[in-house]
């Protein structure tokens, strides 16, 4: 089986059924152990009420979706690739395939490919050409604006404070760390509330001291939250401190102009809206205090090296452009089934409730807690019945450790540990919501049920 977190853990639960006594009454327990700092202490089942509930997890309707049609509501994950993207970036690879930085036919024709990329990026965020600089994706572009902009101030003004949040990307969060432990800098984390917003009173309020930089997510990978970040934007301009934003969920599915928020930097990745993965870009706004990171070059004016990818840039904004296209149908579409299926959860599933806030949300996007169950045994039902869903985020899956942005919300252990994330694309119809919607409903009956056996 697939070295996969559930894959991992499904096989936990057979190996368990085949050592246990083939003969032995419905009393005899099999059990499946995790380590403390894990999901949560030991849960026992009788071989047979598991067979029950694996059998119940593959029933027909669900296997037969499985095989047929999968479901894919995992999208703040990763995306598919759109065909008329990769088609984009074909001639790329074979006709103008030239080093951009060259200074013959096959250089100038890949660098005209990339400026019109730039202009495109550009132009969908309200910002310069000048400003856009391509990156290998949003972990890379944190990184850049973080240390490039924090360490430029911290020359420029001898400052070494930094403000940001609890419920950052870990790409935001470990590169905080970094700053203070290998550079000094002090890292202030504003509080939010409950569903995971940063008051302006907090904001203002910490600012009364200086700070090098100012980090706050325009939208939240797991709670799907969406910050008013014009609105701290503001807050930072009249203190004269650099907001960066990542703005890696958000990218294609919430309006974003740059001036409009207020931000000096904003990160980008290209895999959130049908585009290739390896690629995003940041964009930086002109007069802000940058030290590049990263040497070999002069590429990207200078501020970050390296031989810029054309076919992967050009895709991501051909990418840019359909989405933003569509945007004005798409968007709320993709709102009224997130907001059928929150409904039909809440209503349906017992001891759920949604996390993130339940109007200033990202449009495809829904989470939830169902108290009393572990997300990995959810998960492994879903996807037995043909559905893909996560538990939160794909880069933190499979760490058994409780959510650091649930926590941040005031959702501990074991509440956290029956965390699910499902954002739904462009493919979703009403009708795989509602399929959705039962089959969360049977499994966490199914499992609720062999609990009480146990």
């Amino acid at each position: 089986m697939e070295d996969t977190l559930h894959g991992r853990l499904l096989n936990k639960v057979l190996h368990s059924l085949e050592s246990s006594p083939k003969g032995s009454p419905q009393g005899q327990l099999s059990s499946t152990r995790i380590s403390e700092d894990g999901l949560a202490g030991t849960i026992e089942h009788s071989r047979c009420q598991v067979l029950e509930c694996l059998a119940g997890f593959a029933s027909a309707v669900g296997l037969f979706r499985m095989l047929q049609s999968p479901l894919y509501l995992d999208h703040s994950a990763t995306t598919p690739v759109w065909p008329e993207v990769i088609t984009a970036m074909e001639p790329y690879f074979s006709q103008a395939y030239g080093n951009p930085s060259s200074m013959h036919a096959a250089g100038r024709k890949a660098y005209a490919g990339l400026q019109q990329a730039r202009q495109t990026a550009a132009r969908h965020i309200g910002a310069r050409p000048q400003e856009i600089i391509f990156t290998s994706g949003g972990t890379e572009s944190d990184n850049l604006a973080l240390r490039g902009i924090a360490l430029a101030r911290r020359q420029q003004t001898g400052v070494r404070r930094i403000v940001s949040t609890p419920i950052e990307h870990h790409a935001v969060l470990e590169t905080l760390e970094d700053l203070a432990q290998v550079h000094g800098f002090e890292i202030e984390l504003l509080p939010v509330d409950e569903v995971g917003r940063v008051q302006s009173t907090d904001l203002t309020q910490a600012l009364a001291e200086p700070a090098a930089l100012v980090s706050i997510m325009l939208a939240n990978n797991e709670i799907g939250t969406v910050q008013s970040i014009a609105r701290l934007g503001a807050i930072c301009q009249a203190q004269d401190t650099p907001l960066h934003t990542d703005a890696v969920q958000a990218m294609c599915k919430v309006p974003i102009r740059v001036d409009d928020l207020g931000v000096a930097a904003l990160s980008v990745s290209a895999h959130k809206f049908h585009g290739p993965k390896g690629v995003g870009f940041l964009y930086l706004r002109q007069s802000t205090p940058f030290l590049p990171r990263q040497t070999g070059g002069g590429h990207e004016g200078g501020r970050r090296a390296g031989t810029e990818n054309v076919p992967l840039i050009h895709g991501m904004t051909v990418a840019m452009d359909m989405n933003l296209q569509s945007a004005e149908t798409e968007w709320p579409r993709q709102r009224a089934l997130r907001d059928q299926l929150i409904s039909a959860v809440l209503t349906g599933v017992e001891g759920a409730y949604l996390t993130g806030d339940p109007q200033c949300r990202l449009p495809h996007h829904a989470s939830f807690v169902v108290s009393g169950l572990e997300a990995e045994s959810m998960l492994i039902g879903l996807d037995m019945a043909g559905i893909m869903a996560s538990s939160g985020s794909a880069c933190t899956s499979g760490a058994h450790q409780p959510s650091h942005v649930l926590s941040a919300l005031g959702i501990q252990a074991p509440d956290s540990y029956g965390a699910l994330r499902f954002s739904l694309g462009s493919s979703t119809m009403a009708a795989d919501v509602t399929f959705v919607a039962d089959q969360l409903a049977r499994i966490t009956t199914q499992l609720r049920q062999a609990m009480a056996l146990a």
